[in-house]
This record gives structure tokens, sequence and C-alpha cells, in this order.
């Protein structure tokens, strides 16, 4: 018997590890379903269960009149959007649209279009997933502005005969991410205001902290952005952007502004910086993020907020005009000079 161990992600919660008997188990007892993911030691990412033909095998052979389970209701299949990345420490994101294809997008967020896009006002993201009537589509636009966002989105769709381009700008010097959710279990979780644009089919939603201290002290209180769906999805971050595969049971300790974005398998809470004198005086703050694999995560060199309080403490305090700004005397050469 295999004596190999497994992850299993269902609904995008990680349980396990398990054996590949009890995984197999698990599958005739009806805990596991196709839709499940799985990850092991060796494995690049999540892979879908069937996927494993030890694990394949439990389900049974599917009758020749056996269709795939459908899509959760609600959920639409997102557009198969093309895209290419422009720049460097300002970037935008081109997107090509076939006819009849649409992509969604942050207010705000829009650069240019060629002339047959055409650009139309919706509540929330369009994914389909909203509640029947106006009040549930209310309700769940509603949401967004938990995480800083406007209850609006806008969908640029294609009603041309050929293919047109529509293309989106970060707010701020950083880095563009795309993000193929199908390759991450369908689910991403991300700071709020990380998210740009999407292809159509997208949820934007958000995602409760369930632990106290990552809620109170996580820099976003208890809230994040999720985004769910089988497309690409564009996030935006400061300075440079890179990635960190965690293995199983790996912990990562980031300073809690520096976080852009983590798969759901991956558990996330904040912890207190040890230590009366380096809470204190270290200058770090006095809590972290940690982050327990397996998964990846994204992370970033210069969040907008580090950025934002340079900039505020740059600014001229007293009155008149500022005398060497480089000067080495800093404040002290402030009050010689008397500004």
């Amino acid at each position: 018997m295999n004596d190999r161990f497994w992850y299993v992600a269902v609904g995008g919660q990680q349980q396990g590890p398990w054996s590949t008997a009890e995984v197999q188990d698990g599958i005739r007892g009806g805990r596991f379903g196709r839709d499940a993911y799985v990850f092991s030691e060796g494995m690049a990412n999540w892979v879908p269960i069937t996927s494993q033909p030890e694990l394949a095998a439990a389900f049974g052979p599917m009758s020749a009149g056996t269709a795939p389970p459908p899509p959760p209701p609600g959920r639409s299949a997102a557009h198969e959007i093309d895209y290419e990345l422009f720049g460097e420490e300002m970037q935008y994101v081109e997107i090509t649209l076939d006819p009849g294809e649409a992509c969604v997008a942050e207010a705000g967020a829009f650069l240019y279009m060629e002339p047959g896009i055409e650009m139309a006002t919706i509540f929330g993201d369009g994914s389909g997933q909203e509640g029947p009537g106006l009040m549930g589509k209310l309700l769940t636009a509603g949401k967004r502005v938990l995480t800083g966002e406007s209850l609006f989105m806008t969908v640029f769709s294609n009603a041309a005969g050929t293919r047109q381009k529509v293309a989106f700008a970060s707010p701020y010097p950083g880095r563009i991410v795309a993000l193929d959710l199908k390759q991450h279990g369908g689910r991403i979780l991300c700071e709020k205001d990380a998210f740009l644009c999407a292809a159509k089919g997208i949820a934007v939603g958000i995602a409760f902290q369930r632990k106290l201290g990552a809620g109170l002290f996580g820099g976003e209180g208890f809230l994040l952005q999720k985004l769910e769906g089988d497309g690409l999805a564009f996030v935006h971050s400061g300075g440079t952007v890179f990635d960190k595969l965690l293995a199983p049971g790996e912990v990562l300790r980031v300073d809690t502004g520096c976080l852009v974005a983590f798969e759901s398998t991956v558990a996330y809470d904040i912890q207190m910086v040890k230590g009366i004198k380096t809470a204190i005086f270290g200058g770090e703050g006095l809590f972290y993020a940690s982050l327990t694999g397996p998964g990846r995560i994204w992370l970033q060199s210069l969040p907008f907020s580090r950025l934002a309080k340079r900039v505020l403490a740059a600014i001229p305090r007293g009155k008149g005009n500022r005398k060497g700004e480089g000067s080495i005397l800093g404040d002290l050469g402030e009050l010689v000079m008397g500004d």
C-alpha cells in the first residue's frame, strides 16, 4: 500500500495530512468529491484529486451517460482572455478580447480601449453570484464597501466582430501580477485594494478572518479580498513582487503590510513580536504575519502605506521655505535655520 500522505482541499478548506488509504476511504464514504484538490510532498502545486490514479480509482468507473459535475449554482465560467504586461516601475496590462468576451475592472483603473469596446457600470462584479432581485445585488455589492471598494464595477465588452484591446494601469509604482485561479484551487485571498481587473466571471468578494489576532492586528481589519473562479485575475502591489511556495507545515513570518496574496490553503495568523525592547524600539511594529503552508504566497517589497509614511514625513512642517533638503543636520538644521 502506498504510504504517501496527502492534504485535501474541499471548498477552499485544507484538511489532512492523511494516508492514501484514508483519502480513499473518504472518497468512498462521500466525504471527498471529484471537485476536491490534493497536495503531497514533492508536488509543485495543488492538483485535482481525480488526476492522481491511486485516488481517482476510489471513485469507481463513470457510466457512459454520466457527465462531469456542474459548476456550483450561480457560478459562470470565466471568459478566456489574452493579456500582455508593459512597463517596469509603473506597469499596465493590455487585455485582448475576442468578440463577445468581457472583463471587469475597479473604478479608476481604466487606461485606454479600442473603438469596438463598450463600457457598462454594474453592481458587484458580474460573476453571476449575486442574490435574486435588486436587494440581492445590492447586498453582494455592498460587501465590497467593507474592503474600501466601490459599490460599482465597470464591464468592458467586445461588441465588434474582431479582436479588440483594453488596458488598465496600476495606481502607484510597483508590479501587476497575473493569477490564473484555475491553477490555484479556484480561490485566492489578497489584501484589500489589491484587485485591479479580471476576466468576466471571476467573483470579487470578501473573506472574514476567523482568528481574532489576525482580524485586529493584521493591518486589514477582519476582511480580505477574495477572488474566486476559473480564469485570470490581476492584482497590483508596491515595489518588487515575488512569490514563495511553502511546503506542508513550513512557516514564514513577514511584515503584515508586505503580504499581497496567498492561496486559501495557507494558514494565516498574526503573532506579537517577542521582547519588550524589540517591540517598542525595533521600528518594525508590534506584530507580524505568520503563514503556514502548504501553498503559494505573494509578497511586496514596498507596501503603499510605507511609501505614504515616507512621503508624509518629508512634507515641510514649518512655515517658509525649507533650506537644504539633503542636509545632514536634519531636524536640528531646521531648528537652527528657523524653519
